[in-house]
């Protein structure tokens, strides 16, 4: 499976937004790495936006500076959020990059032309518009009137239709899919695939052959996901691999599920074969955005709450359709309510009862699975791109589990009821410990070190989830 999130502009730090996006990717890469599938886990960053020019303008540094700062940012999400990529992307630094932007424009080149154009532009979407008004970013626009390479989007109409009404590109939910085919259906004028270089600033990929303009920065975007993959990984994982998944965020579905595979159709290239479009985590209502003012800065999150707290709002909190507006409190209560009294607290329970009436040894005692069949759920659920239903699937371990405890109370059981209690509630934790590690691989290694028998014994019961609420 070859797995890609967007790749963001680098005007900013990353925020909480972004953050949903890849924790979702990486829970899929790991989930399909335990079914002992082969996968591609790939992120970046779009450097060669007219955003990050303008950014570095304010701030009063050269753009090459203000990219390297804010990429390695990016990339460096790593280690706070316990991430297992296997690429990451730079758009300006990677000369494989450019060469494999300029191959795909000159496979193209049949379907593009130049001429003038004239139109309102947003910035912040780096998109040409027919409102007065961005309805992304709801600021007004710039009227832009150049010289232009357009591509023969119009051409492709009706096999993008064909595509995503018939599956064969995959758009969920079905709500976004719905959105576009309206899209397609309302009709595809052709589009504008580069800027001047003066408007650009002279930042960006040169259009072969014309040295006044710069390529588009979504086309240059949008090729990421196939000129990352030198060699023969390009065959292994865009022309072999069964299934090539975007993830990414509404606002930018358009340019995925319609001029992505245009490109590709017209380069004769294979396509993609699902997209997985989330809604927006906000702030207040209010979509965070980094140049906005409400940008949840989420390494400051782990650093105040740690990396399992963010982790599992995200993953626990967001539906796979619908907003979600973001609080502190929020992330708190939820942390404090699964992790440090439900998990957490069943836990030490289970092992502090083990050493109280057996000395830390398990006891040797067959016992049935409390909740059969969390692992088909957890799959059926990510399938569907549904990771809150997911995660409650591997929640009904701990609420099960902790309802058993209280009906048997092993505490009043004869020693053998006690027995097959206990060894009940100790498997139970370890397959809370084996599920929970593709959604938070660093509480999970946790509990499972709780329940390692060293010398025959469980280690003593110690605490796993510090309350986080203030």
């Amino acid at each position: 499976m070859y797995i890609t999130t967007t790749i963001p502009y680098v005007n900013a730090r990353p925020h909480l937004g972004f953050v949903l996006e890849i924790v979702q990717a990486d829970v899929l890469a790991r989930h399909h790495r335990r079914r002992g599938e082969p996968v591609r886990f790939q992120t970046g960053t779009d450097d060669n936006s007219l955003k990050n020019v303008l950014a570095a303008e304010a701030a009063g540094i050269p753009v090459r500076d203000l990219v390297e700062r804010n990429a390695a940012a990016f990339e460096a999400l790593r280690e706070p959020f316990d991430l297992s990529f296997d690429a990451f992307v730079r758009t300006s630094g990677d000369a494989a990059h450019r060469a494999g932007v300029e191959r795909l424009w000159r496979a193209t080149g049949h379907d593009l032309y130049q001429r003038h154009y004239e139109g309102l532009y947003c910035v912040g979407c780096e998109q040409f518009f027919t409102e007065d008004r961005c309805p992304e970013h709801g600021g007004p626009l710039q009227l832009v009137s150049e010289e232009n390479w357009f591509f023969r989007l119009s051409r492709y109409q009706d096999a993008l239709r064909d595509l995503v009404a018939s599956g064969r590109l995959r758009v969920e939910p079905a709500a976004r899919r719905n959105e576009v085919l309206s899209f397609i259906d309302a009709g595809l004028a052709d589009i504008s695939v580069s800027r001047s270089q003066e408007r650009a600033r002279g930042w960006g990929i040169p259009v072969p052959g014309d040295p006044s303009q710069v390529i588009y920065v979504w086309w240059d975007a949008l090729a990421n996901y196939v000129t990352s993959l030198d060699g023969p990984g390009y065959r292994r994982w865009w022309v072999e691999e069964p299934r090539r998944t975007h993830l990414m965020g509404k606002g930018v579905i358009r340019f995925h599920a319609v001029y992505w595979p245009a490109m590709l159709l017209s380069a004769g290239e294979p396509l993609p074969t699902e997209i997985f479009v989330h809604d927006y985590v906000t702030v207040e209502g209010r979509k965070i955005s980094k140049s906005s003012g409400t940008a949840a800065d989420p390494v400051e999150l782990v650093r105040r709450y740690g990396v399992d707290a963010v982790r599992w709002w995200l993953l626990r909190e967001v539906p796979r359709v619908g907003d979600t507006d973001f609080t502190e409190a929020r992330l708190a209560a939820r942390a404090d309510e699964d992790l440090a009294n439900g998990a957490g607290n069943l836990v030490n329970r289970v092992v502090s009862m083990v050493h109280r009436y057996f000395g830390g040894q398990v006891p040797d005692v067959a016992a049935e699975p409390l909740v059969p069949g969390v692992a088909e759920r957890v799959h059926e659920a990510l399938e569907d791109f549904d990771f809150r239903r997911a995660a409650s699937a591997v929640w009904e371990i701990v609420e099960e589990a902790n309802r058993y405890v209280e009906r048997a109370k092993p505490w009043k059981q004869t020693t053998a009821e006690r027995e097959v209690s206990l060894a009940v509630l100790v498997a139970a934790c370890g397959e809370l410990a084996v599920q929970l590690e593709v959604f938070l691989p660093t509480a999970a290694a946790r509990i499972a070190a709780q329940l390692d028998l060293r010398d025959g014994r469980l280690p003593v019961a110690a605490p796993l989830f510090a309350r986080v609420a203030r």
